[in-house]
């Protein structure tokens, strides 16, 4: 009877620490809803237009499963450099490789998610998985996403991204379901009406404890001005591996 306790006992504490220890990363950053007047981040809620770098659309894993990958997807930064962006290196936990590919555009096709487009002063909507921080007693710490509005040849450093934050949305803006974990949240924000035509990067950026960063990088192709981004060519269900996506 004390073994099959204690066993019972291991098998709690192995699955809290699970729990405690999954973190979010950015999923889809042109995420599209299906009924604006409807917003939600389910599966049956839009569709995605947009990826991170190096996202692995084909892996075959569903949505918020990425941390169980090899490289995992959530970054971790150091506080003793902050790398911006996960190099597959540096970092608590370093994560996949997420650093401006040249030309851009290799960070996008084929086996990884397509690159987003929009336009200046229009809407863009990102989503992520609640990986048990959405919960009750959990703080509501903000999303940070960091757009320096300027073209840049090569990524720029945290204190730039964080000088050139553009929106702060609300971690649990979620729908939420049974599996804490693999809640469906988001929000959106407005693109920056001066930006001029040209590939930009953003940077999705939480905090979960005191200096305890976690980032996303992305590139975002920015084509004329100030126009609704309401049309284009889906990934859909021919190519996004999260039609598994549990439904609130």
């Amino acid at each position: 009877m004390f073994i099959r306790t204690t066993i019972i006992a291991s098998a709690a504490l192995a699955l809290l620490a699970s729990m405690t220890e999954a973190h979010s990363w950015a999923d889809c950053i042109d995420w599209r809803f299906n009924d604006p007047a409807k917003p939600g981040y389910g599966a049956n809620d839009g569709k995605c237009y947009g990826w991170a770098r190096k996202y692995p659309i084909h892996s075959g894993m569903a949505f918020g499963t990425l941390d169980n990958a090899d490289p995992n997807r959530h970054y971790q930064q150091n506080p003793a450099d902050f790398t911006p962006c996960s190099d597959g290196k540096h970092g608590r936990e370093p994560g996949s490789d997420e650093t401006r590919q040249n030309p851009v555009t290799k960070a996008y096709g084929g086996q990884w998610g397509a690159m987003a487009s929009t336009t200046a002063g229009s809407q863009m909507c990102v989503r992520w998985p609640a990986k048990n921080h959405a919960v009750k007693d959990e703080p509501n710490n903000p999303v940070y996403i960091n757009m320096p509005q300027t073209l840049l040849s090569k990524d720029p450093d945290q204190k730039t991204f964080m000088n050139a934050t553009i929106a702060q949305l609300k971690y649990k803006n979620c729908n939420f379901i049974s599996s804490t974990d693999f809640t469906p949240c988001g929000g959106c924000f407005t693109v920056p009406k001066t930006l001029q035509t040209g590939t930009y990067v953003v940077q999705w950026r939480w905090m979960l404890n005191q200096d305890e960063w976690y980032t996303s990088c992305w590139d975002v192709a920015v084509t004329g001005t100030s126009a609704s981004n309401t049309t284009g060519t889906s990934l859909g269900s021919q190519t996004s591996v999260f039609a598994d996506l549990a439904e609130d």
